[in-house]
């Protein structure tokens, strides 16, 4: 069970990866649009932080309010990347693309300060 706990957190690590660094490519580029990384980067953090919540919540040690404000601010971030993506958009408006970025900093800043 150790084993896949460890896989699940890599595989989180992993989606968050592919957020940020797809919107970090997008920055660089000034393009302002979401890319397919940064979707199936967001799909994967939502799928393995459930699974993870329910590994944590049945060992009894689980931080619920934690947990429930990093559920809020992941789908959150799934609901502004997936519409543009799923409606093809070129870009993004500007204020939209440094707002998800700013969710991206603060939803790892709450995995990582909130003990």
């Amino acid at each position: 069970m150790e084993f896949v706990h460890l896989l699940l957190r890599y595989l989180h690590l992993l989606g968050f990866a592919a957020v940020f660094g797809g919107w970090l490519v997008s920055l660089l580029s000034k393009k302002f649009d979401f890319n397919a990384a940064m979707l199936y980067g967001i799909a994967t953090q939502l799928a393995t932080g459930i699974v993870l919540y329910g590994i944590v919540a049945a060992d009894g040690d689980a931080n619920h309010a934690k947990l429930g404000v990093k559920f809020l601010l992941a789908l959150m971030l799934g609901v502004m990347i997936a519409i543009p993506v799923w409606k093809k958009r070129a870009k993004v408006a500007a204020g939209h693309f440094y707002a998800t970025g700013a969710l991206i900093a603060v939803t790892a800043g709450v995995a990582v300060f909130w003990t």
